[in-house]
């Protein structure tokens, strides 16, 4: 009987270039989401705004007495602000369990047992519902305007307000991460999915309620950053150079974003932990 060397050979197969593995954790929760019928209603029904508006535009491009139904900035602000409905929603479904889950199933001992960094697990994370969110939100928005270039037949109104390219992409990047951030962290601190949905929307209803009361015993709008939905809302209106709609300073807005998205990143780091492979 002959005897085959077994000895160590160097591996020969294909190699994925470092950095990349976040990618198939994103892939693989886009495509798993996408199985779902019924977060499919959600995120057709997320467009709807989008085909009332696209409607309104052909009238108003079409018919010369329906010019009331033109758009302008404050039309892409509003659009955003009926959208954040939506933007709850996907992301309480989404991003609940997105860590929750490997921590019940102890899954995450499995992810960092492999070549694979906590960044690596984190950006694949923030993928799937970043994916999604700019989908209900970057995706649409820029979908109108191009919607109304094509029903006038002109670049008239996008030469005249060429600021709402950037601002539209500005401000969908902002409350993206806000919400996608915010939203891993709590994940990764409950290993229940319902739980972390639960504390997610307690915290902005609780916010908004205290900033409310608040208002409504001083008769100012002073206080307005105390709201997580405020703070997005202020920083919105100047990033469509429109009139703030409270009285709060918008750069106290921008610091507290920011010291939410660094908190929660902070949080990510202690929380998602396992045993690292350096390769």
């Amino acid at each position: 009987m002959p005897i085959h060397d077994q000895s160590y050979r160097r591996y020969a197969g294909p190699r994925n270039e470092p950095g990349s593995a976040w990618l198939v954790i994103a892939k693989a929760g886009i495509r798993s989401l996408l199985a779902r019928k019924l977060f499919l209603v959600v995120m057709l029904a997320a467009w709807g705004q989008f085909f009332v508006r696209a409607v309104m535009f052909y009238l108003s491009a079409n018919f010369p007495t329906m010019n009331v139904l033109a758009p302008s900035v404050e039309t892409f602000r509003q659009f955003f602000d009926i959208q954040e409905i939506f933007v709850l929603f996907v992301t309480v479904y989404v991003g609940s369990g997105l860590i929750a889950n490997d921590r019940r199933s102890n899954a995450l001992q499995i992810y960092l047992s492999k070549p694979l960094s906590r960044a690596e697990y984190v950006a694949g994370k923030l993928g799937i519902l970043g994916f999604f969110l700019l989908m209900v939100t970057l995706a649409p928005a820029l979908a109108l305007l191009l919607i109304e270039v094509m029903f006038t037949a002109s670049l008239a109104f996008l030469l005249d307000n060429l600021f709402l390219l950037p601002a539209i992409t500005l401000y969908a990047l902002m409350e993206v991460s806000l919400a996608s951030f915010t939203m891993l962290a709590l994940s990764s601190l409950s290993t229940s999915a319902r739980y972390t949905a639960m504390l997610y929307a307690g915290a902005l209803f609780f916010t908004a309620t205290v900033f409310a009361i608040l208002r409504g015993a001083t008769a100012s709008s002073m206080l307005a950053w105390l709201s997580l939905r405020a703070n997005v809302e202020q920083i919105g209106d100047v990033i469509f150079r429109l009139p703030p709609r409270f009285e709060s300073p918008w750069l106290i807005s921008v610091l507290v974003v920011a010291l939410l998205i660094g908190l929660s990143a902070l949080v990510l780091d202690r929380r998602v932990r396992g045993v690292e492979v350096v390769t």
